[in-house]
């Protein structure tokens, strides 16, 4: 940190180290072992599409939880969407959720789980939520 001479205050970083993101894509994964990979990476993971309101209500219901999924949006990615949805989702079309490397299938099963008092406790198990966190 240094103070430049009108007060103001700026900050330097260092260059950040070079490290592969769990997005990244190598060219020698197939479609299908990148998918599986990012779902066993990550907490919670939504496939979604842009243009889905269903898949807006489960990132909303997540973000008034807490969690911060990762969010694939299949439109973007034609190599995901070209995959065998049935490979890896119990219901092929958008939103999936997977929350600790299983699916829970869309929003409607979402919603169910967490009327049921049964999603906080799955997300603080999978670290998505800290331990103690209070139901909404």
């Amino acid at each position: 940190m240094r103070r430049s001479t009108n007060d103001a205050v700026s900050f330097e970083f260092p260059p950040s180290p070079t490290s592969s993101s769990s997005l990244s894509i190598d060219v020698d994964e197939s479609s299908e072992t990148r998918i599986r990979r990012l779902i066993t990476e990550h907490p919670v993971i939504i496939f979604s599409r842009s243009s889905c309101s269903m898949c807006h209500v489960m990132k909303t219901l997540l973000a008034i939880i807490g969690v911060h999924p990762t969010v694939i949006e299949v439109d973007d990615h034609d190599e995901i969407a070209a995959v065998p949805s049935s490979s890896f989702v119990r219901d092929s079309s958008a939103p999936a959720v997977f929350i600790g490397g299983a699916s829970f299938g869309g929003l409607e099963s979402l919603v169910a789980l967490h009327l049921s008092g049964h999603l906080v406790p799955k997300l603080i198990e999978v670290g998505a939520l800290p331990v103690g966190h209070v139901q909404c």
